[in-house]
Protein backbone atom coordinates (compact mmCIF):
# COMPACT_ATOMS: atom_id res chain seq x y z
CA UNK A 1 0.00 0.00 0.00
CA UNK A 2 1.41 3.52 -0.92
CA UNK A 3 3.14 5.45 1.45
CA UNK A 4 1.29 8.17 3.22
CA UNK A 5 3.51 11.43 2.80
CA UNK A 6 0.97 14.35 3.78
CA UNK A 7 -2.11 14.49 6.48
CA UNK A 8 -4.18 17.52 7.44
CA UNK A 9 -6.49 16.41 10.14
CA UNK A 10 -9.24 19.55 11.23
CA UNK A 11 -6.77 22.09 9.61
CA UNK A 12 -8.06 25.66 11.19
CA UNK A 13 -6.32 28.65 11.15
CA UNK A 14 -7.35 32.48 12.80
CA UNK A 15 -5.68 35.27 12.73
CA UNK A 16 -6.97 37.41 15.88
CA UNK A 17 -7.30 41.09 15.85
CA UNK A 18 -8.70 43.83 18.45
CA UNK A 19 -11.59 43.96 16.30
CA UNK A 20 -12.94 40.46 14.51
CA UNK A 21 -11.29 36.94 14.42
CA UNK A 22 -10.60 36.38 11.29
CA UNK A 23 -10.71 32.50 9.89
CA UNK A 24 -8.75 31.66 6.92
CA UNK A 25 -8.75 28.09 7.12
CA UNK A 26 -11.79 25.95 8.64
CA UNK A 27 -11.48 22.21 9.64
CA UNK A 28 -9.55 21.46 6.24
CA UNK A 29 -8.81 17.56 6.24
CA UNK A 30 -6.81 15.71 3.09
CA UNK A 31 -3.82 13.37 2.92
CA UNK A 32 -2.03 12.28 -0.20
CA UNK A 33 0.51 9.33 -0.54
CA UNK A 34 3.49 8.48 -2.07
CA UNK A 35 4.17 9.47 -5.95
CA UNK A 36 0.62 11.27 -6.69
CA UNK A 37 -0.75 14.69 -7.42
CA UNK A 38 -3.18 17.26 -6.64
CA UNK A 39 -4.14 20.84 -7.14
CA UNK A 40 -6.06 23.18 -5.12
CA UNK A 41 -7.98 25.50 -6.45
CA UNK A 42 -10.34 28.68 -5.48
CA UNK A 43 -10.65 32.12 -5.85
CA UNK A 44 -8.54 34.67 -4.15
CA UNK A 45 -9.08 34.83 -0.56
CA UNK A 46 -10.77 31.15 -0.23
CA UNK A 47 -7.31 29.84 1.76
CA UNK A 48 -5.44 27.49 -0.87
CA UNK A 49 -1.95 29.74 0.35
CA UNK A 50 -3.00 29.14 3.48
CA UNK A 51 -3.28 25.76 3.48
CA UNK A 52 0.16 25.25 1.16
CA UNK A 53 2.25 26.98 3.92
CA UNK A 54 0.60 25.06 7.29
CA UNK A 55 1.32 21.95 4.58
CA UNK A 56 4.69 22.99 4.18
CA UNK A 57 5.30 23.84 7.53
CA UNK A 58 6.09 27.55 6.68
CA UNK A 59 3.26 27.83 9.34
CA UNK A 60 1.42 26.14 12.32
CA UNK A 61 -2.64 25.85 12.21
CA UNK A 62 -4.72 27.52 14.89
CA UNK A 63 -6.00 23.97 15.78
CA UNK A 64 -5.92 20.66 13.74
CA UNK A 65 -2.52 18.38 12.99
CA UNK A 66 -0.43 18.38 9.95
CA UNK A 67 1.63 15.04 9.42
CA UNK A 68 4.65 15.19 6.61
CA UNK A 69 6.29 11.68 6.45
CA UNK A 70 4.82 10.53 9.86
CA UNK A 71 6.25 14.15 11.43
CA UNK A 72 3.79 15.96 13.31
CA UNK A 73 4.41 19.62 12.36
CA UNK A 74 2.12 21.52 14.16
CA UNK A 75 4.02 20.78 17.86
CA UNK A 76 7.12 21.72 16.75
CA UNK A 77 9.11 24.50 16.54
CA UNK A 78 10.47 26.62 13.50
CA UNK A 79 13.91 25.03 13.57
CA UNK A 80 12.83 21.42 13.91
CA UNK A 81 10.14 22.23 11.09
CA UNK A 82 12.97 23.85 8.74
CA UNK A 83 14.80 20.38 9.41
CA UNK A 84 12.13 18.52 8.12
CA UNK A 85 11.58 20.61 5.22
CA UNK A 86 15.31 20.33 4.50
CA UNK A 87 15.03 16.53 4.53
CA UNK A 88 11.70 16.11 2.47
CA UNK A 89 10.80 18.99 0.62
CA UNK A 90 11.18 21.10 -2.35
CA UNK A 91 9.63 24.46 -3.39
CA UNK A 92 8.89 25.78 -6.45
CA UNK A 93 7.29 29.39 -6.27
CA UNK A 94 5.39 32.22 -8.54
CA UNK A 95 8.30 34.30 -8.26
CA UNK A 96 11.25 31.90 -8.59
CA UNK A 97 13.03 32.98 -5.38
CA UNK A 98 16.78 32.75 -6.69
CA UNK A 99 19.44 34.57 -5.07
CA UNK A 100 20.76 37.07 -7.62
CA UNK A 101 24.36 37.39 -6.33
CA UNK A 102 24.18 33.60 -7.33
CA UNK A 103 24.59 32.23 -10.58
CA UNK A 104 21.98 29.33 -11.78
CA UNK A 105 24.41 26.53 -10.79
CA UNK A 106 25.29 27.97 -7.66
CA UNK A 107 21.45 28.57 -6.75
CA UNK A 108 20.83 24.81 -7.65
CA UNK A 109 23.46 23.29 -5.09
CA UNK A 110 21.98 25.58 -2.13
CA UNK A 111 19.73 23.49 -0.41
CA UNK A 112 22.50 20.62 -0.30
CA UNK A 113 25.10 23.06 0.80
CA UNK A 114 22.87 23.59 3.77
CA UNK A 115 22.77 20.08 5.01
CA UNK A 116 26.64 20.72 4.70
CA UNK A 117 26.80 17.79 1.69
CA UNK A 118 30.24 17.76 -0.54
CA UNK A 119 30.89 17.60 -3.95
CA UNK A 120 27.19 18.50 -4.92
CA UNK A 121 28.24 20.72 -8.17
CA UNK A 122 28.31 17.31 -10.55
CA UNK A 123 24.42 16.41 -9.40
CA UNK A 124 23.18 20.35 -9.96
CA UNK A 125 25.19 20.18 -13.32
CA UNK A 126 23.12 17.58 -14.26
CA UNK A 127 19.71 18.84 -13.18
CA UNK A 128 20.49 21.64 -14.90
CA UNK A 129 20.95 19.84 -18.02
CA UNK A 130 17.98 18.05 -17.76
CA UNK A 131 16.19 21.15 -17.25
CA UNK A 132 17.76 22.21 -20.60
CA UNK A 133 19.87 24.71 -18.77
CA UNK A 134 23.34 22.88 -19.65
CA UNK A 135 24.81 26.06 -21.15
CA UNK A 136 23.64 28.06 -18.49
CA UNK A 137 26.13 27.43 -15.14
CA UNK A 138 27.38 30.56 -15.07
CA UNK A 139 24.82 32.55 -15.34
CA UNK A 140 22.96 35.42 -12.90
CA UNK A 141 19.29 35.23 -12.55
CA UNK A 142 19.23 38.91 -14.27
CA UNK A 143 20.74 37.63 -17.70
CA UNK A 144 18.31 34.59 -17.45
CA UNK A 145 14.62 34.71 -19.15
CA UNK A 146 11.49 33.74 -16.98
CA UNK A 147 11.15 30.25 -17.81
CA UNK A 148 14.60 29.97 -17.81
CA UNK A 149 15.08 31.21 -13.96
CA UNK A 150 12.05 29.06 -13.41
CA UNK A 151 13.77 26.07 -14.60
CA UNK A 152 17.01 27.00 -12.08
CA UNK A 153 13.81 26.75 -9.55
CA UNK A 154 12.53 23.54 -10.53
CA UNK A 155 16.18 21.85 -10.57
CA UNK A 156 17.06 23.32 -7.25
CA UNK A 157 13.49 22.11 -5.75
CA UNK A 158 14.55 18.91 -7.28
CA UNK A 159 18.25 18.11 -5.87
CA UNK A 160 17.70 16.69 -2.96
CA UNK A 161 15.26 14.19 -3.94
CA UNK A 162 12.27 15.45 -2.11
CA UNK A 163 9.31 13.06 -0.93
CA UNK A 164 7.27 16.25 -1.77
CA UNK A 165 7.34 19.06 -3.72
CA UNK A 166 5.17 21.94 -3.21
CA UNK A 167 4.17 24.21 -6.37
CA UNK A 168 2.56 27.80 -5.27
CA UNK A 169 1.27 29.15 -8.71
CA UNK A 170 4.59 27.64 -10.98
CA UNK A 171 3.45 29.40 -14.32
CA UNK A 172 1.85 32.28 -12.75
CA UNK A 173 4.71 34.79 -14.38
CA UNK A 174 5.26 32.95 -17.64
CA UNK A 175 3.86 33.43 -21.26
CA UNK A 176 2.43 30.26 -22.68
CA UNK A 177 5.04 29.34 -24.32
CA UNK A 178 7.23 29.01 -21.08
CA UNK A 179 4.45 28.25 -19.05
CA UNK A 180 3.63 24.89 -20.91
CA UNK A 181 7.50 23.80 -20.78
CA UNK A 182 7.59 24.78 -17.48
CA UNK A 183 4.73 22.61 -16.83
CA UNK A 184 5.43 19.51 -18.70
CA UNK A 185 9.03 19.74 -17.16
CA UNK A 186 7.35 19.94 -13.71
CA UNK A 187 4.87 16.63 -14.71
CA UNK A 188 7.64 14.86 -16.18
CA UNK A 189 10.42 15.58 -13.55
CA UNK A 190 7.58 14.35 -10.62
CA UNK A 191 7.05 11.18 -12.57
CA UNK A 192 10.18 9.91 -12.82
CA UNK A 193 11.51 11.16 -9.16
CA UNK A 194 8.14 9.66 -7.97
CA UNK A 195 7.97 12.47 -5.69
CA UNK A 196 4.45 13.69 -4.39
CA UNK A 197 2.92 17.44 -5.89
CA UNK A 198 1.07 19.67 -4.21
CA UNK A 199 -0.23 22.27 -6.77
CA UNK A 200 -1.87 25.65 -5.71
CA UNK A 201 -2.95 27.36 -8.75
CA UNK A 202 -5.42 29.68 -10.46
CA UNK A 203 -4.93 27.87 -13.75
CA UNK A 204 -7.77 25.25 -14.05
CA UNK A 205 -6.17 23.78 -17.27
CA UNK A 206 -3.22 23.26 -15.24
CA UNK A 207 -5.24 22.03 -12.25
CA UNK A 208 -6.37 19.27 -14.26
CA UNK A 209 -3.07 17.48 -15.25
CA UNK A 210 -3.03 16.40 -11.82
CA UNK A 211 -4.81 13.37 -10.72
CA UNK A 212 -7.11 15.48 -7.62
CA UNK A 213 -8.45 18.42 -7.65
CA UNK A 214 -9.26 19.85 -4.10
CA UNK A 215 -11.93 23.02 -4.71
CA UNK A 216 -11.43 25.48 -1.86
CA UNK A 217 -13.77 28.05 -1.23
CA UNK A 218 -14.18 30.43 1.91
CA UNK A 219 -11.37 28.98 3.99
CA UNK A 220 -13.33 25.34 3.38
CA UNK A 221 -12.84 22.62 1.22
CA UNK A 222 -15.80 22.35 -0.67
CA UNK A 223 -15.44 19.49 -3.24
CA UNK A 224 -12.78 17.04 -4.22
CA UNK A 225 -12.65 15.69 -7.48
CA UNK A 226 -10.97 12.87 -8.58
CA UNK A 227 -9.53 12.89 -12.41
CA UNK A 228 -6.96 9.80 -12.39
CA UNK A 229 -6.47 7.04 -10.68
CA UNK A 230 -3.22 6.37 -12.92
Amino acid sequence: MPETVIKAEGLTKIYKSAENDLTVLDNVSFEATQGTSLAIIGPSGSGKTTLLGLCAGLDIPTSGIISLMGFKLNVMDEDDRAYIRNQYVGFVFQNFQLLPTLTALENVMVPFELRGEKNVAPKAKDLLARVGLGARFSHYPSQLSGGEQQRVAMARAFITSPRILFADEPTGNLDGESATQITDLLFGMNREEKTTLILVTHNLELAQKTERILHMKGGKLVNEQILSLA
